[in-house]
């Protein structure tokens, strides 16, 4: 990275829950280890509690202990005095003590603001009105976690309030998945690559597949969880922006604005997703976990089809599957090319393609048909895979890390915009409207066994 931010005031609102302990100051230590942080900051952590300086250093420490990287790695005692705490909260009628840390900082006016909401989405109405009553919204710079929004009238209230108090160009829409490495080759690979650019469209591509399962449950979330299921949490925002990602037209230039069009003005194109081309589910004993509602009827896992509405894409289906406590943890996009036309009577399926795995610092995998060396004209599939890491001089880059630092610069390019939003909403209301009853599958399964019906996956085929 070429330049460093000037002095920078970061304030992480909801300073001691999760997200924060296991993203956002593990991105903040990264940085301040590889020397992407400003030369002149301190980053202010806000909460509920009565919590002093030393003690909210002490559970800063205690998260890199247990969240990587350790303390021991790196600059902690340079770090660590630039820590922070303000408690008794943060609302319109009273600003706790934040106000007062702030003023007493050593920065006075001179420092970029930036807030960070590492808090439910159902307390950003009020930070935000809260930042606008309090004098903190001018320049500042705003990250808001996803979801943003949790329904179509939900994120058009939001939007609306959040463009009383701030202007566009001051707020990031974080979705880290297009912090990955890996994601950012996808119009990498294909834009500077002829190879790739010249097979990116229906002609060749037989569909699209966005893969991400996990082996993990919900037991440390799950009433944040319960109350959002896998078609919120997944589909309506990394999966449609990774689509996105894959879709998009050749943007007019690399620049924030013009790579941010492309990907909105592709979602736009988004069919709105049809219930009968969807399998929800439910992994067995999620009822029973601590802080689930009895009987919930909540997903845990979707499978789905979209389909993108324009001269490109037309009838090449974009598989989209994502669950819980399945058989492997995945995060791959696949484009499955056509079988050629030619002298070969039969192919085995899907044996040409193309798959990004978006997993840690990312690869490149290609798999292709060749014939086997001998006397016999025999095929045999084989593949080649490129680490992205191990490409000259790579600095790869936790995605929050990434976005964080983004965030630093100004830079907006992998961040969503309320267009693209809007439009992914629109894809998603008749499931929303419609959903299909979940279907019970077992732990470390593929999920339900008619997602197998819905489509040809690669993975646990």
């Amino acid at each position: 990275m070429a330049k460093t931010p000037g002095p920078t005031l970061f304030v992480l609102f909801g300073a001691t829950g999760d997200l924060a302990r296991r993203m956002v100051l593990p991105a903040f230590y990264t940085l301040a280890i590889e020397g992407l942080l400003p030369d002149d900051w301190i980053l202010v952590g806000n909460g509920r509690g009565d919590v002093s300086h030393e003690n909210f250093r002490q559970h800063v420490h205690d998260a890199l202990t247990e969240f990587g990287p350790a303390p021991a790695k790196g600059p902690w005692k340079e770090f660590a005095s630039r820590l922070r705490f303000a408690g008794g909260g943060f609302d319109s009628d009273d600003p706790g003590s934040l106000l007062d840390v702030i003023e007493s900082s050593e920065f006075g006016g001179k420092a970029q603001i930036v807030h960070y909401l590492a808090i439910p989405p159902v307390a950003f109405p009020a930070i935000t009105e809260a930042l606008g009553k309090h004098g903190l919204a001018e320049n500042a710079r705003v990250v808001y976690e996803k979801p943003y929004g949790t329904s179509p009238s939900s994120f058009r209230s939001l939007n609306r309030l959040v463009h009383r108090v701030l202007k566009e160009e001051q707020v990031y829409r974080i979705d880290h998945f297009l912090g990955k490495e890996a994601t950012q080759n996808l119009h990498v690979a294909r834009f500077a690559n002829e190879a790739f650019a010249a097979m990116w469209s229906r002609e060749h591509i037989e569909s699209v597949q966005i893969d991400v399962p996990e082996t993990l449950g919900v037991e440390d979330r799950a009433a944040f969880y319960d109350a959002t299921g896998a078609v919120l949490d997944m589909l309506v925002t990394h999966l449609f922006q990774v689509a996105a990602e894959v879709a998009m037209e050749p943007p007019a230039s690399l620049d924030a604005a013009d790579l941010q069009a492309a990907r909105e003005k592709v979602i736009r194109a988004f069919r709105p997703i049809d219930p009968a081309e969807v399998v929800l589910g439910q992994y067995t004993g999620y009822k029973s976990i601590k802080g689930i509602k009895r009987g919930s009827k909540t997903d845990t896992y979707v499978a789905a089809k979209l389909w993108i509405d324009n001269p490109r894409w037309r009838g090449v289906p974009f598989l989209l599957r994502t669950g819980k406590k399945l058989a492997e943890s995945r995060q791959v996009v696949s484009l499955v090319l056509k079988d050629p036309s030619g002298p070969f009577a039969s192919l085995p399926s899907q044996s040409n393609v193309l798959t990004f795995d978006l997993a840690g610092d990312g690869a490149i995998d290609l798999s292709l048909l060749a014939k086997r060396p001998g006397v016999a004209l025999e095929l045999e599939p084989g593949s080649v895979r490129l680490p992205l890491a191990e490409l000259p001089d790579a600095e790869p880059l936790p995605p929050y890390v990434r976005l964080i630092h983004d965030v630093l610069m100004g830079d907006r390019s992998l961040f969503t915009r309320p267009d693209g939003l809007s439009a992914t909403w629109k894809a998603v209301g008749p499931l929303l409207e419609s959903p299909p009853v979940p279907a019970a599958y077992a732990q470390g399964s593929w999920g339900p066994a008619k997602a197998r019906k819905l489509a040809p996956w690669l993975l646990g085929s």
